[in-house]
């Protein structure tokens, strides 16, 4: 009979606990092993059966943070996305470990610990990662030492969703490399140029106007559109002052789409989801206006979903991905992926039973991914227009209705340009738009 093997990990402090002395002596022909590893020990049951539909454990064990059983996430970057991924892992009694490169960030609020480091110091975070132990390591940012990701994948732990996934998303050379030449996506032209000449050579073959952005970047920081060559000197220096890396720049040919969406796909062991397409605006490359649902032809949708499944796939590991999109008629061109949750992705936080944090963690811990869509909503980013150590956002009472949401991210700092709070609207998508752009006009710096 063929041996059929059923491995299931049980760890001394975890929320999964499968009663394996007790199922393997209910499996004919089972017997117990018990492996020891570096960092933690695991069982596996071996049993000479061709049938194992039965061995499906459909229990889950949760425990409370702080103990020796408890389980433990670790967020690499602590913002305002961050902080919602924190509080979703507590209502599940998880203990949350928060880092960023600033004392206070969002996530620091709802935290058991805090650490305030260098995260693009592989040595500062693998000391952290080694005392803390985590069961599952988040990256939240793009500003990370992708060294100590794989460092620490190689002792054991684990990254969401997989240390090359992030060295491969992080980066828009990796990432747009590995969507177009090896999976074959439809993606706009694009040169990589490391000088102003070459930026200049570069325009001759993806023309004007071209979007120029750093190789390595994140909430649209650095990024410019050059119309003509006379914008391409101040670009070139746009780019060089984002934070993260613009030792290296990706030039893009002008897409003439109708509009862009982003798809959040979320996967793990037990299927990928697809919410609802989510349309958007930018300003300077940044979020600030975004709606669920994106209204598209069935057709669009499904290549959409093909290829965001295509990427996910490909990057593979758990979690929920932001895919973004750009849509021509039918046409449907793959843009970036982010392996985590998405700022335009902060409308579900009205929109779904389970908002993209709370998918994003279920598709952690290998839950189930079932939610529900309770209908159309808008959200709007408020950011801040003066410079403050202490700022205080002020609020009209008119904006706390039953069909209005807001959200203030509490960062200890504000500057011209930063994200500060978010105003959600529950609403038919066009009018939830069109009040999120009236209701963000109502938050003010104070």
């Amino acid at each position: 009979m063929k041996k059929r093997v059923f491995s299931k990990k049980i760890y001394s402090s975890g929320i999964f606990k499968l009663q394996a002395k007790e199922l393997s002596n209910s499996i004919p022909g089972g017997f117990l092993l018990f492996h020891g590893g570096y960092k933690k020990s695991y069982f596996k049951i071996i049993c000479y059966n061709t049938q194992l539909s039965f061995l499906k454990d459909t229990t889950m064990q949760f425990s409370a943070p702080l103990k020796s059983n408890a389980q433990k996430i670790m967020l690499l970057g602590s913002g305002e996305l961050g902080k919602e991924v924190a509080i979703e892992a507590q209502r599940l009694g998880l203990e949350v470990v928060a880092i960023d490169r600033y004392q206070n960030a969002p996530a620091h609020h709802v935290a058991h610990r805090s650490y305030v480091v260098n995260m693009q110091e592989s040595e500062a975070v693998l000391e952290i990662i080694r005392r803390e132990k985590p069961d599952y390591i988040l990256p939240e940012i793009e500003a990370i030492s992708i060294d100590a990701l794989f460092k620490a994948e190689a002792e054991g732990f684990r990254v969401i969703p997989n240390a090359e996934a992030v060295n491969k998303t992080m980066n828009r050379k990796n990432i747009r490399v590995f969507a177009a030449e090896e999976l074959g996506l439809k993606t706009s032209p694009y040169v990589f140029v490391k000088s102003l000449e070459e930026l200049q050579e570069a325009t001759k073959t993806v023309g004007f106007p071209c979007v120029i952005k750093p190789v390595m970047s994140s909430s649209g920081h650095g990024q410019s559109v050059a119309r003509s060559e006379a914008d391409l000197e101040n670009s070139w220096e746009m780019a060089k002052e984002a934070r993260g890396d613009a030792s290296e720049l990706i030039v893009e040919g002008f897409v003439e789409f109708d509009y862009e969406i982003t798809l959040l796909t979320a996967r793990n062991e037990t299927g990928t989801v697809f919410c609802e397409p989510i349309g958007h605006e930018q300003k300077d490359g940044d979020y600030v206006f975004s709606w669920q649902p994106m209204a598209m032809s069935k057709v669009a949708l499904e290549k959409s979903q093909q290829i965001a499944k295509t990427i996910t796939d490909g990057l593979g590991g758990r979690g929920l991905f932001g895919v973004e999109l750009f849509i021509k008629g039918d046409e449907v061109y793959f843009s970036e992926v982010s392996p985590r949750p998405h700022d335009t992705g902060m409308v579900t936080l009205i929109t779904q039973s389970q908002s993209e944090f709370a998918l994003h963690l279920r598709a952690v811990l290998g839950l189930p991914l079932e939610f529900v869509f309770y209908g159309d909503g808008a959200s709007a980013a408020f950011k801040s227009e003066k410079e403050s150590h202490s700022p205080v956002v002020e609020v009209d009472e008119t904006l706390f209705d039953k069909q209005t949401l807001v959200r203030i991210f509490s960062k200890p700092e504000s500057h011209v340009g930063r994200r500060m709070a978010v105003a959600l609207v529950y609403d038919e998508a066009t009018k939830a738009l069109a009040k999120a752009r009236a209701v963000i006009t109502k938050i003010k710096d104070a």
